[in-house]
């Protein structure tokens, strides 16, 4: 089910967190309860379906889906750059705080580091998930 049910919202949400044409966008964590309206406005920016988990090729940016419960945080962080490829982004989307499966921020900024990623800024994402913008630090790139 949407959480904006507005397309032109899930479409602006998309450009904020600066999806382009031609990206390949990895997607991990899907299930049911994820934003499909998001997921949409992803694929009709990019052009192209996400990738699923099992996909082989180098994605330009990740999607990360996660609650809490859904297993250890910094083994899903480390699943991520798994694909990503030199100059990547991964997005990792969590439900916004007093929604079921909250992830607290601390516990994001306390796993990023230990999987490899550096938190850059986080940001609404839909009106049920927030997204936290994570990179590969700049000295770890090659």
């Amino acid at each position: 089910m949407s959480a904006t049910a507005d397309p032109a919202a899930d479409q602006a949400a998309v450009a904020k967190l600066g999806f382009k044409p031609g990206q390949l966008v990895q997607e991990l964590g899907w299930d049911e309860g994820v934003d499909d309206d998001f997921r949409r406005a992803v694929e009709d920016t990019v052009g192209s379906e996400l990738l699923d988990e099992d996909a082989d090729e180098v994605a330009d940016v990740v999607i990360c889906w996660f609650r809490d419960g859904d297993g250890d945080l910094v083994d899903a962080l480390v699943d991520t750059v798994t694909n990503l490829g030199d100059g990547g982004i991964v997005w990792l989307l969590t439900p916004k705080k007093g929604r079921p499966g909250h992830v607290p921020p601390g516990e994001i900024d306390e796993a990023a580091p230990t999987a490899g990623l550096h938190a850059t800024s986080s940001v609404s994402a839909s009106g049920n998930w927030a997204g936290t913008r994570m990179t590969t630090p700049k000295s770890d790139r090659r």
